[in-house]
Formats: C-alpha cells, structure tokens, sequence
C-alpha cells in the first residue's frame, strides 16, 4: 500500500470523525446533514467545470454511490438520535472493513494477502469491541448503526470499482459530492415540507463548514482508492473511531475507559498490519 493512499486514508480518518463529532451535538441532526451536504454541493458546482466530464461508464456507478449515501445520511441520523458518538461510530465504521473486503473479493476478485487480511480483522474486532458491554447504545440505535455500517460498505464498493473509470478521481468525488447534496436536500424538504436555512444563524454557518470537512474526508478516500484495494484505503480510513473516541472523551464529556484504550490499539496494530 502507497505512502500516499495511507496519508490520504489518515487524514480522512480525523475529518470523518470531526464531522460526525458535531453532527452528534446537534439538536435537528437531519436539519444539520442536509444543510452540511447541500454546502457540499454549492462548493462543487464551480469546480465541476474544471474537470473532465466522466464518460458513460462511470455514471451508474456516480448515480448509485450518491443514492446509497442520502440512505447512509438518514441512518446515521437515526442511529445517533439514542447512541453516544463513542458508541455509535465504532458500530457504524466497525462493520465496514471486512464487508468492503467480502465484496471486493466476491463480486470483483481482489484477494489481500494475509498480513492485510490480518489488519482488517483485528480493526473490525477491535472497533466492535468498543460497542459492547454494560453501557453499549440502545438496541435500535445499534441496528441503525449496523444498516449504515452496510450502506457504506456498499457505496465504498461501488466507488472503487467508479473511481477506476474516469480519467481523474477528482471528477468522479465531485459528481457523486454535488449529486448527494442536491438529492438529499430534496429528501428532506419533502419529508418536512420545505427547507428553511438562515443564512443570519450561526448553526447555518457550523453546519456548512462541516459540510466543507465532510466533503474533504469523502474526496481524499476516493482519491486514495486510485492507489490502493477497496479494503486496504477502507480498514486504514477506519481508525477514525481512535480519533472518534478521543473527541468523544475530550469535547462531548463521554467516558473513556481502559476497555476502549485497549480496544483502540488493536484498531491502530490492525492499521499497520494493513499497510505491510
């Protein structure tokens, strides 16, 4: 695995886990990801016009990635609505290494070798291992995290196959980017009945820079996927729940006990593996 796919995959790790840090501390959390994703959108609408457009191969695949997200945004949603973040995020990121890994492998013959087979195991045992136990989240905010969990698994998948035919991965990030947000904004204002944004409100402006942070986390793991297997960029990206963890403990007051410190070295040990 490339120095630059780790880098790129670490870096989208602390800026996943920042975003859904204040996603969580939210009060409307699908007020808050909509106006985050259409920050996204507005973003890259201009820049769209400095890439080359993908051919028609690539477009299933843009329209798909961007659909499964809208769902992956509404489940997450409801799987913070009773989930602390230390609890929620490991379940949600938890599931989707060895998925992303299991499709790869069935649906498109990527085969890791044992030290990366290795790596993801011990991230995906050791991400799970922090939701468990007497203070785990309620059992529908756990369902809800294992069906977001599978929802990007699935577009994960889908994006590393995409990402492959187009001439430059940034196109294909900033479609599927402006897409997202354009569809679920047009989700919520159905389900609510219009959109209303204050551009006077310093909620709309949080919102929009973490649209900005989110967008940049998306883009870099996509990137990364040009220079390294699905599962590889995956099981690296996912020890965001490390950083998660700690933002929980330092900035949401959550607690942080032996059990979780454990739990996060093997998620750490698991991402050296993968890179060997």
């Amino acid at each position: 695995m490339s120095a630059v796919a780790v880098g790129l995959a670490l870096v989208a790790a602390i800026l996943h886990a920042s975003w859904n840090a204040f996603l969580r501390t939210g009060a409307d959390r699908l007020w808050s990801i909509t106006v985050m994703s259409l920050a996204g959108s507005i973003i890259t609408l201009p820049l769209l016009f400095t890439v080359p457009v993908p051919g028609a191969a690539a477009w299933p695949y843009i329209l798909l990635s961007a659909s499964l997200q809208v769902g992956y945004s509404l489940f997450l949603v409801a799987a913070y609505r009773h989930g602390e973040l230390g609890q929620v995020y490991p379940i949600v990121r938890g599931t989707v290494p060895l998925l992303v890994t299991i499709g790869g492998f069935v649906f498109f013959g990527e085969v890791l070798g044992p030290w990366q087979t290795l790596g993801v195991i011990m991230i995906a045992t050791g991400i799970m291992s922090l939701s468990l136990g007497k203070t785990r989240a309620a059992t529908s905010s756990i369902l809800f995290a294992l069906t977001t969990g599978l929802i990007i698994a699935c577009y994960s998948t889908v994006d590393s196959r995409g990402v492959k035919l187009v001439e430059e991965p940034i196109a294909y990030a900033l479609w599927v980017l402006f897409l997202f947000g354009i569809m679920i904004t047009i989700a919520f204002a159905v389900a609510r009945r219009g959109l209303i944004i204050d551009l006077r409100s310093p909620l709309t402006w949080k919102a929009a820079a973490g649209g900005v942070v989110a967008m940049l986390a998306y883009g870099l793991v996509v990137v990364a996927y040009a220079y390294a297997p699905a599962g590889l960029v995956t099981a690296v990206r996912e020890t965001s729940v490390v950083f998660a963890v700690l933002i929980g403990a330092l900035l949401l007051g959550e607690p942080l006990t032996v059990r979780r410190l454990l739990a996060c070295l093997i998620v750490a040990g698991g991402a050296i593996s993968v890179s060997l």
